[in-house]
Formats: C-alpha cells, structure tokens, sequence
C-alpha cells in the first residue's frame, strides 16, 4: 500500500525541492504462514503507479513461487520494468517491494537475520545524515550538527551542495567542519548540480577539510567521464551510483574510472537482489559500497559485506517513516547502529501510523 506523509517543512537541495515524503509498504504472505514485510522507495509521486505494477504485473507472475528461491522470484517479476512507454523506475521499484519482503520472508524461514544471511562482516554499521539543506530549515548548520552528535548520536553527515556558488558552498562546508570537529565524518553531495569546472573548484576549496567523500559533482548529460575527470583532477574521492537504473550501469561508472564509492540504491533499482550483484563487481574494481538512503535496508545491505562503507538517515523532520514507521530500532553506539538479531529485516512496523497515510485509505 501507498504511504504519504507531510514533512515539517520544506527541503532544498540543489535543484529540487521536498514537501513530502511517500514510500510503498508491501507484505508477501506463503502458504507456511510467514510474512515478509517492507517498505521500499521515498517516491512523492507515482506511487499509485507503483502500486499497480506490484499488484497487476507482478503478483501474478510469483504466486506460488517457493520463497526460498529468491532468484526465481526476482526473474519472474523482472518482466515489470520492460514496458518503454512509462518511467522505469516504476517497475524497478515495484520489482525491489517484491524482492525486499522476500528476502524477509526469507530471513524468518530460515531463522537469521539478512545481515547475517548476506555475508555477516560485521553486526554493526555507522550512521550519517543527509543534512545541509539551503536555507538551514533545520536551523543554522552548527545547530543541526549539534542535533546528530548529541541528540541523536551519529557519526557523520552528507552535506548539500550544488545550489550556490562553490566559493559559498565552501563557506558552508568550511562551517560545518568548524562547528563538527575533526572526528566527525562529513561527505559532500551535489546531486548533479555543478558543471566539471566547478566541481573541481570546490574540491580545491575544501583541500584539507577531511571531506570523505564529493557525491553525484556534476551534471547528467555525460556523468561518467565527467565523474572521471572530478575524481582525477579535484583530490577527493567520487561517489555516484543511486541516478544508475542496474547493475551494469554501475558497472560502467567502475571501468571508466569516474568512481570510488558506489552508492547504488536497493530500493530504487531492481531491489536487494540487484544490490548484491553491483557490490560483487564493485569488489573486483576496489570500488567501496554505499547505499542511497533507506536505512531499513541498506543497513542489512552495508554491513554484510566487507567493502561497505555507512548507511544514510534523515533528520525525523525530513524522514518521519524511519524515525516512526520502524518501532523496534536500537540506540546508536557511538555512531555505530547496531543491526538486529531478528530474522528477516527484523523490524516491526507501526500499522496505525501507516492507516493513517496510507494512499487509499
């Protein structure tokens, strides 16, 4: 079911604005009595579309398909994203609410949680913010740093850029390093809003700021070579992956050189299924593993392998589901999130808060 929620204000990124944020909570029931339940996607609109992909293309394809063959199931359901005339992320999202309440199902057959099941480097991963919104909606930014170290305990945050000038943006940048110390990450993100040359000048301009990572610098039209040329000519490390629709696509980015972390997202392509093969060729580029948002899944995702990098959250005013959609979360330890034990995801999902946003209600 489609789930839409107001947030508390509006949120500036380079190019885009944010007034809501909607997600498609989906549940796969098998014959055993297990329930596999997800929620997938941060899509403002187009959710009834994705609805209708789940429901009318793809149901019918796995009914009865064992839940134990996740493969046959994520084959069966691909057919989705094949139609030329509609968006297609609507079908991978729909493929990927598919995938991810199997994998659940999964987990909870076998009795082990995904993290685990998925490789099980480590039972814990940190956590970062996606912050810096233009305007300081959340308040100035060495108040909203504040709020991540102290209030919510995490370890670093995502910084937006690409809106401004970069002699601004680097003042921006600069005062958050100021106001967040030397021990706490920050990576920039731009989300496609410079030209290569300015990009570059930014990078130049956050020389020696400990910036982890410059995320999506510069514009769509010729991302990979451009990606390329930012990574070689601006000192700091390139991320991109989560605007890539497949695996392949990723793959591209990783044999042209335009990358050093590749942020994929589960939810936005194809699922966890398709996740998992991007992070096997990453680890034969020596190209690390980041995950677009969706701290639900990407946390499972990150800390099953040995080449993941940090999951992503909002602050509650930007993301209402994670911080009260998901119920059972643990404290943070020093910046780490400690992933469940539980089978599946593991999370219990609170069913009054989605009666009451969800879309046909």
């Amino acid at each position: 079911m489609p789930v839409r929620a107001p947030l508390a204000r509006e949120f500036r990124g380079s190019y885009y604005r944010m007034t809501h944020r909607a997600t498609l909570v989906v549940r796969v029931l098998t014959d055993s009595g297990v329930t596999g339940e997800a929620y997938v996607g941060d899509e403002d609109a187009g959710a009834r579309e994705i609805q209708a992909a789940l429901l009318n293309e793809i149901a019918p394809r796995v009914a009865g398909v064992d839940v134990l063959a996740t493969e046959k199931a994520w084959e069966a359901a691909y057919p989705a994203t094949f139609d030329i005339l509609r968006d297609r992320r609507t079908g991978l999202v729909a493929l990927a609410a598919l995938d991810t309440a199997v994998w659940d199902a999964y987990g909870k057959v076998v009795g082990q949680p995904l993290w685990r099941l998925w490789g099980g480097t480590r039972d814990r991963i940190p956590m970062t913010a996606i912050g810096g919104y233009y305007g300081e909606p959340l308040g100035p930014i060495e108040e909203e740093i504040t709020y991540y170290r102290e209030t919510l305990g995490l370890a670093g945050m995502k910084f937006k850029v690409g809106g401004a000038s970069p002699a601004e943006d680097a003042e921006r940048v600069l005062r958050a390093r100021a106001a967040a110390g030397p021990d706490f990450t920050i990576c920039i993100d731009a989300n496609q809003g410079y030209t290569v040359p300015q990009a570059v000048e930014l990078a130049r301009r956050l020389d020696g700021a400990n910036i982890q990572w410059f995320e999506e610098p510069v514009r769509w039209h010729n991302d990979r070579r451009a990606l390329r040329d930012v990574r070689f000519m601006g000192g700091i490390p390139v991320c991109a992956g989560q605007s890539e629709l497949s695996a392949s696509g990723c793959r591209d980015l990783m044999e042209t050189g335009a990358i050093d972390v590749c942020n994929f997202d589960a939810s936005w392509s194809g699922g966890p299924t398709a996740w998992r093969r991007t992070a096997a060729i990453a680890s034969s580029y020596d190209v690390q593993m980041g995950h677009h948002e969706e701290p639900q899944v990407s946390t499972h995702l990150l800390a099953s392998i040995p080449h993941g990098t940090q999951a992503e959250c909002f602050h509650p005013d930007r993301d209402p589901f994670w911080w009260t959609l998901v119920t059972n979360k643990e404290p943070l330890e020093q910046g780490q999130f400690i992933l469940p034990d539980r089978p599946g995801l593991g999370w219990e999902l609170d069913w009054d808060y989605i009666s009451h946003h969800r879309l046909d209600a």
